[in-house]
């Protein structure tokens, strides 16, 4: 009888034990979490990190005229922009990967001349004394791959403002000045350039 107790407490006390091998601490369950969490917050820096060109829009309401402009928006990153990573007297897809688009559900008078309701590809020309501003009928393009003069709707030029300041990322900005009135402006690195929209 004795050696069945003694037995049966060996057994209780062999179960015990692996249970407890089994069963995490809580230091270790914590660690665990510690260390999940770090890896996620990392991969969460590192997505941040790698958009170095984020894609963004704005959009504003002229009267009853919807304006939306869709672009990437790269960074200066101490680089010379203009003159230097953008060369002068030469088309630019105004903005990063993808081409720069506007849409407008209303007709637009811009320089003068009509701008059909639609969506169109926004390019410029910099160069360092006037900006060409041009709007094509290709919008769904890469940069300006496919980018053709005789596909151009609307061409004017314009005087670029420049700053001491440095805007670090490409930004469009659609104001509206009155009920049918407003402007359409973009600024990166030193440079400004804005034009008159007025709705038909």
């Amino acid at each position: 009888m004795k050696k069945l107790i003694v037995f049966s407490f060996s057994v209780i006390l062999l179960i015990n034990c692996k249970n407890n091998q089994n069963k995490p601490s809580s230091e270790n369950t914590n660690e665990q979490v510690e260390h999940k969490e770090n890896v996620r917050t990392e991969t969460k820096a590192e997505t941040k990190k790698k958009e170095l060109s984020p894609h963004t829009s704005t959009m504003a309401m002229i009267g009853d005229a919807h304006i939306h402009i869709d672009y990437s928006s790269p960074g200066v990153r101490n680089r010379i922009i203009f003159g230097g990573l953008l060369p002068y007297d030469t088309v630019w897809q105004a903005g990063a990967h993808m081409a720069t688009w506007l849409e407008t559900n209303k007709d637009l008078t811009i320089d003068g001349k009509t701008l059909k309701a639609g969506k169109y590809g926004f390019f410029t020309i910099p160069s360092k004394d006037r900006w060409t501003i041009i709007f094509n009928t290709n919008w769904d393009q890469h940069g300006k791959d496919d980018y053709n003069t005789k596909e151009d709707v609307l061409k004017f030029t314009v005087t670029p403002i420049i700053s001491e300041k440095i805007k670090e990322h490409l930004e469009y900005k659609v104001n509206e000045t009155s009920e049918t009135e407003g402007t359409i402006s973009l600024a990166w690195e030193k440079v400004a350039v804005s034009f008159p929209i007025k709705v038909n």
